[in-house]
């Protein structure tokens, strides 16, 4: 049985900007297993989906049997690489950046597993070099009309960049260095901003261990929307891996919810789904695009692979039943997930008239008369079932554990009421 050819198939899906030496990498995949590394720094406690743009690559090596490790940038994270906006990053103290450690490794195990994986923190070996050590063994090393040449350098040279942010490419190179020095590493994956950093490790390694030692850098085109937009940027803001931050349910909605245009690319480069099923998906969208099979199938595998399947199956019955109204099987959690940005109002655990509760309560009416005259049209909806009669007492014990109270006016007009403790 041929050996799988993990990097034709990153081509077909589009997920391959630059490498350093295509023909090298190839044949060193082909030859054996590899271990190979992304970085990242802990400027935050909670990944969002642009950085899964690079981790699904280490996740593809990983399922072809190549040994993926993790670099979480204790050391590099506290003094911040240079951003493409026209300032310096603020420096955070060192107990957040180790509050963001753990729980970016938390994070990375869940979506790595244990099995096959390694997860470093590059403050081990930065934070054991001397300023001495480091100007004479790594800054003599370093040409600094090289230096000044690299895109993310140039760009703030005009506005003006620190010491301490423009040796940043000296620190990753160091990391390329002891990962391959220590760990076996014999390839770097980042984004496309990434290159410089990258082919300066490559150069440090071979000037440190010779011509013949085996390092490889591979970038990652990036990622637009069919509009021209940055990916994964809404108008709430970003999509984050954490379900604290982001619930399942709205990870989901995310994903169910992308353009036709977008989301045959999105299905090459965020799932598993075989070359076969793809192509199967990719007709669907040209023949039956109402049907919307391939959004469906994107936000479930997405949603799977971040979350497990339980988080899954409760993010398609929250969708459900707020398709079809049917609200009665919702759990307490699931009506947490699924109205978090829906308009709301609170209440007493005392019952109230219904007219009154439209009005005084959730405010969603604007006068008794009003309000009266939706109720007998029909357009009024308590926990899923329309309520026509205007002597209703709504009784905020009677569903969702007595803690919420869901209005529906119209068709999709909800408000959810949380019931005070």
């Amino acid at each position: 049985m041929a050996k799988f050819d993990i990097i034709s198939d990153l081509e077909w899906r589009g997920a391959i900007n630059q490498q350093t030496d295509e023909e090298g990498l190839r044949k060193l995949v082909a030859r054996k297993e590899i271990s190979l590394y992304c970085g990242v720094d802990p400027t935050g406690d909670s990944l969002h989906i642009g950085h899964l743009i690079p981790f699904m690559i280490l996740k593809r090596f990983q399922e072809a049997g190549h040994h993926p490790v993790i670099v979480i940038g204790g050391g590099t994270g506290s003094i911040g690489d240079p951003s493409g906006k026209n300032s310096e990053r603020v420096l955070q103290s060192m107990e957040q950046v180790h509050h963001n450690e753990v729980a970016l490794t938390k994070m990375m195990e869940q979506l790595f597993g244990t099995e096959n994986f390694t997860i470093v923190n590059n403050y081990e070996w930065l934070s054991q070099i001397s300023l001495l050590e480091f100007l004479r063994d790594y800054g003599k090393l370093f040409n600094l009309k090289t230096m000044l040449n690299k895109e993310v350098v140039a760009s703030r040279l005009e506005v003006g960049i620190s010491y301490t942010e423009f040796t940043y490419q000296i620190l990753q190179s160091i990391d390329f260095y002891e990962l391959n020095k220590n760990y076996g590493v014999q390839l770097q994956i980042g984004g496309a901003d990434q290159w410089g950093n990258i082919t300066a490790g490559t150069d440090l390694i071979h000037k440190l261990g010779g011509a013949e030692q085996e390092a490889y850098g591979l970038t990652i085109p990036l990622m637009l929307k069919s509009d021209g937009t940055k990916f994964g940027k809404t108008a709430g803001g970003a999509v984050w891996l954490d379900p604290e931050k982001t619930t399942p349910y709205e990870f989901y909605q995310f994903w169910i919810n992308q353009d036709d245009r977008d989301v045959i690319k999105y299905l090459k480069y965020f799932t598993f789904l075989s070359h076969e099923e793809i192509d199967a998906l990719e007709e669907q969208v040209k023949t039956a695009p109402e049907q919307r099979a391939a959004q469906i199938k994107l936000a479930e595998e997405v949603t799977r692979f971040v979350h497990g399947e339980e988080a899954l199956q409760q993010a398609k019955h929250i969708t459900h039943a707020l398709f079809t109204g049917e609200l009665k099987n919702l759990t307490s959690a699931e009506i947490e997930q699924g109205f978090k940005n829906m308009p709301s109002a609170t209440m007493t655990h005392e019952p109230v008239n219904i007219v009154e509760f439209l009005v005084d309560v959730t405010k969603i009416e604007p006068s008794r008369r009003q309000a009266r005259e939706d109720v007998q049209n029909g357009a009024i909806y308590l926990n899923g079932e329309r309520q026509t009669d205007l002597e209703f007492i709504v009784d905020p014990s009677a569903a969702f554990d007595g803690k919420f109270v869901i209005v529906r006016k119209g068709k999709k007009k909800y408000t959810l009421v949380t019931v005070e403790e």
